[in-house]
Formats: structure tokens, sequence, C-alpha cells
């Protein structure tokens, strides 16, 4: 059955800085675990902790530069271009250039705060 969502919930984003997480689609807004679609606007300076998740993640950047942390590897993503990890892969991101980042993330499974696996938790 088609579904209106009006608008998003907002998740409290792990971090050093405030960044707006609003969902549109998935645990928290719709109910929908298999997947959730989020819109995240992160300030400039923004970093979060390590995490190793249990979903794949992918990241679509629409304004600024969001930086990715693997293992052995860094990333700069930039405006128009995308990121994947794969569930057990670790990563850390931040916006550490000038004006932050505006993009979408795609969690398949949802994400949730019982499978994102954060460093220090």
């Amino acid at each position: 059955m088609p579904m209106h969502i009006p608008e998003p919930s907002r998740i409290k984003a792990a971090g050093n800085v405030t960044k707006l997480i609003s969902e549109f689609i998935g645990n928290a807004n719709t109910g929908d675990s298999g997947i959730s679609i989020a819109l995240m606007r992160s300030p400039e300076g923004w970093e979060e902790p390590g995490q190793t998740p249990d979903f794949t993640e992918y990241s679509v950047v629409l304004k600024g530069t969001l930086h990715a942390e693997c293992l052995g590897r860094e990333y700069d993503i930039s405006a128009g271009q995308a990121f994947r990890t794969n569930p057990g892969e670790w990563v850390r991101y931040s916006t550490p250039h000038p004006g932050g980042a505006e993009y979408l993330a795609v969690c398949i499974p949802a994400f949730s705060p019982e499978t994102v696996h954060r460093d220090g938790n």
C-alpha cells in the first residue's frame, strides 16, 4: 500500500558537535527495518567515533565533502560522488573541510543503535 511520509524523524547523532539527521524511511520514522534513508547535515569540524556496523551503508554527497577513514585508507567524497561500506567493515566519518557536508545515507538493513557498534561501546 502506498505511504505518504509527510516529515522525517530527527535522530540524535554521535559526534563531537551537533549533526542533523532527518530519517525519512527506517526504524525511527516508518518502522521499516529493511532500509533506512536519511538526510545528513554535518557541519565543518564534525567527527564521530569509528564503527563496525551490521549493515551496508551507501552515502551520496549532495553538498560539500564527507571524509571516511577505513582500515588502511582514507577517502574524501565530494558532491556528486558516493561511498559504500559493507557489513563488518570499520569506518569513521567526519566533515573536516570548510562548509561541512550534506548527504543521503541509505542503510540496508535499517540503521539501529544496536547494529552500529560504535568504538568504545
